[in-house]
């Protein structure tokens, strides 16, 4: 289980978190929707070890993170896939996928990965020879997570995966998921699309200005008619 216990980040003058704590059990999807500046990222990049908090408990498993850089958290399990893909676009699909495995060193291990990655994700495995850079948004988005999955994560952190992506690419996104969740990996998922978040959440979180407003099943939050007026287009 991850836990976040009062966590505090400042940017400057800037109170970028404000006493949140959440928790994400092992086995579950966890959502977490907001606006725009809300510190959904600034969250993520915490547990992470890209940002260090100022106050505060980060536990994974009964370890504390805060203390630790991002390699070693990234070898504990605990895996980002951040927003806006961040691939390579000067080196080949193929490459992209292989530096997901960059911190390990069983030869054989990363391949059978590799092989699952391409499963997932088909058209990845069609273009393992082209540049990165020349494929689609979604094929980029794809990357980016098989690229994460390369890792082996045991906590799997994935923000604004649908940003930018046609309906039918979404669907596919959040599809891959759910797969990954039901083959065992835990799930910690930023996004602005609330509704289809909240649809795969088995638990979520409303985080408004660095703080935690609301939190209750997926299920839940979609019949609240807050999150309604506020993120889904209206009461309907």
């Amino acid at each position: 289980m991850l836990e976040l216990t009062n966590v505090e980040v400042y940017y400057g003058g800037i109170h970028a978190l404000q006493g949140i704590s959440i928790e994400v059990p092992d086995g579950k999807i966890v959502s977490l929707i907001g606006a725009n500046g809300a510190g959904k990222s600034t969250t993520l990049n915490s547990i992470v070890g890209l940002v260090k908090p100022q106050a505060g408990s980060i536990a994974w498993n009964g370890k504390e993170l805060t203390a630790l850089g991002t390699k070693r958290i990234v070898s504990e399990g605990v895996v980002l896939v951040p927003e806006g893909r961040r691939i390579f676009p000067n080196l080949t699909t193929w490459e992209n996928i292989t530096l997901g495995a960059y911190h390990r060193s069983d030869k054989a291990g990363i391949e059978r990965d590799r092989d699952m990655v391409y499963e997932l994700f088909p058209r990845l495995k069609e273009r393992s020879k082209q540049n990165a850079g020349t494929l689609s948004g979604g094929e980029q988005q794809m990357l980016a997570v098989a690229r994460g999955l390369m890792s082996r994560p045991k906590l799997f952190m994935l923000d604004e995966p649908s940003l930018g992506l046609a309906p039918l690419i979404i669907k596919d996104i959040f599809d891959t998921i759910r797969k990954i969740n039901a083959e065992g990996t835990t799930v910690l998922l930023v996004e602005q699309n609330a509704r289809a978040a909240l649809k795969i959440a088995d638990s979520a979180y409303v985080m408004e200005t660095g703080r935690i407003t609301l939190s209750g099943t997926g299920k839940e939050l979609l019949a609240d008619t807050r999150i309604k007026e506020a993120y889904l287009g209206g009461v309907k």
